[in-house]
């Protein structure tokens, strides 16, 4: 690898792999992985240190001749920094821990601020169901086919979301007809922008869907229209997943890396904000709330319900969404804590989808286990979703409260996703704000599909690849669904 000393306004990129987190000079532990160097770090000439000691973050760029695509990462990783994680420098700032470097090379075309919001998008109507599985699971950060297979990827993903359409059809017609998501992120973006303004910072605010509309990429058109010099990307997701904030942040780096002017343009992304204090006080304020609606609320068990991901995500690739998961939850119940709530919780993860291994406890497995405990009184914590959608109001509200009056808990509880929270909104501005003079070479991740390197894990998932293939498709059920559907 090719390393080379950049601070353009490209959209770059760390390094997730089965190893760790590729950064730069450092070997430092994330979780239980650890990170190594990506090339060699020298910072632009050009920059002057204020003040005078500084531990400073400078982008690295290296080029990854394999992929044929550039690859950044930064000389220091800061876990907890002021907008949940460190990010690079772009425009000749560099900053570690709220110090900055300067350059003495200014602009002074006129700065016209935009803040893009990602998140996953959901069918409006009970059409748009099918067509927004299909986007669902045609992406490669969700259904990873090794490479051999890569070209049953669409045909995969069509005949799936074909035999999965009718159940979930039924989930969100219990919810009104379609997902309020987009509705929510439109109120969020709005809110958002208020508040940024209220701070004397005029913004425009984009959102952008993964896999309905508004898609990322007309986000980013209107982004290129509208002349932005500047830009930070907000993922409404608290904690990083490779199939959440991992997979958005992808198609961005398509986009930038091929356009002349996405590819200057300063960007600064969030990667992760789960630990923001504003972010952590907020989840409290609603748990507490909802608390005082039990009899007895020091009776109450706290229960985490998160999004799950697969096993092989964290085991295999990295993924540091369980570690940033269990602290989350950690630094929720400190501040609860603090504020003399001593209530026991517990963490598990729900909507599991196939048969391979996600991560556990699961939410159902665990509501039946809390029954026989005798646990009586439950409130319910939806922690990965800052929006209500299918997975809180249908998963949670129906199936698992159904589950768990079932199994012998009497007193069930929710608390909502914070949506709107005043607390809430202007946290994430407040992380705007911090963001944007980091704007240019963000330590965006970048990451690697898991590669086995031990031959017989390789043939044995070749094998069992090519009989799945030879299942799903000349099986009756799989051609039926086939005549019927595809167009």
């Amino acid at each position: 690898m090719d390393a080379a000393v950049s601070c353009p306004g490209v959209l770059p990129q760390m390094k997730l792999s089965s190893s760790g987190l590729s950064l730069s000079d450092h070997k430092f532990q994330i979780g239980r992985s650890y990170a190594r160097s990506i090339g060699a770090l020298s910072c632009n000439k050009g920059l002057r240190i204020v003040p005078k000691k500084l531990k400073f973050l400078c982008s690295a760029a290296s080029r990854d001749d394999e992929r044929n695509e550039m690859v950044f990462g930064a000389s220091h990783w800061e876990k907890k920094s002021p907008v949940g994680e460190t990010l690079c420098v772009a425009a000749g700032v560099c900053t570690y821990g709220g110090t900055a470097v300067e350059s003495h090379h200014s602009h002074t075309v006129e700065e016209k601020v935009g803040v893009l919001l990602l998140n996953l998008g959901g069918p409006e109507t009970l059409d748009d169901v099918q067509p927004f599985l299909f986007n669902l699971f045609a992406d490669p950060d969700i259904i990873r086919l090794p490479r051999v297979f890569r070209f049953l990827q669409k045909p995969l993903a069509k005949l799936i979301s074909v035999l999965r359409a009718p159940k979930s059809k039924e989930g969100y017609a219990s919810i009104g007809g379609g997902s309020p998501l987009r509705k929510m992120t439109d109120e969020q973006a709005n809110a958002l922008k208020m508040a940024l303004e209220s701070k004397d910072m005029p913004v425009n605010v984009y959102v952008g869907m993964r896999y309905w509309f508004p898609f990322t990429e007309e986000a980013v058109h209107q982004i290129k229209r509208d002349r932005i010099t500047r830009l930070v990307v907000l993922p409404l997701y608290p904690q990083f997943s490779i199939s959440t904030t991992g997979s958005s942040v992808r198609v961005l780096q398509k986009i930038f890396r091929n356009d002349p002017y996405l590819s200057r343009l300063p960007v600064s992304v969030i990667n992760s904000w789960y630990q923001r204090e504003g972010y952590i006080k907020s989840m409290a304020d609603l748990i507490s709330k909802e608390l005082e609606s039990f009899s007895e609320p020091a009776q109450v068990m706290i229960f985490f319900s998160a999004h799950g991901v697969p096993l092989s995500y964290v085991k295999d690739s990295g993924d540091p969404y369980k570690d940033q998961m269990e602290e989350c939850i950690f630094l929720i119940m400190k501040e609860l804590k603090a504020r003399g709530i001593n209530n026991e919780h517990t963490l598990a993860y729900q909507s599991r989808v196939g048969p391979v291994q996600w991560l556990k406890p699961y939410t159902d497995e665990v509501l039946v286990e809390l029954g026989r405990k005798g646990v009586k009184s439950l409130l319910t914590v939806p922690v990965s979703f800052v929006s209500e959608h299918i997975e809180t109001l249908e998963e949670i509200d129906m199936e698992y409260k159904e589950l768990a009056l079932e199994s012998g808990i009497e007193n069930w509880g929710r608390v909502p996703a914070l949506g709107l929270t005043p607390s809430f909104i202007t946290d994430l501005a407040d992380a705007v704000i911090e963001a944007l003079p980091l704007a240019a070479a963000t330590s965006t991740p970048k990451i690697t599909s898991a590669v086995d390197h031990d031959p017989m894990r390789w043939a044995i998932k070749m094998f069992f690849g090519s009989f799945l293939a030879f299942f799903l498709f000349f099986s009756p059920k799989m051609l039926m669904a086939f005549r019927n559907h595809l167009i």
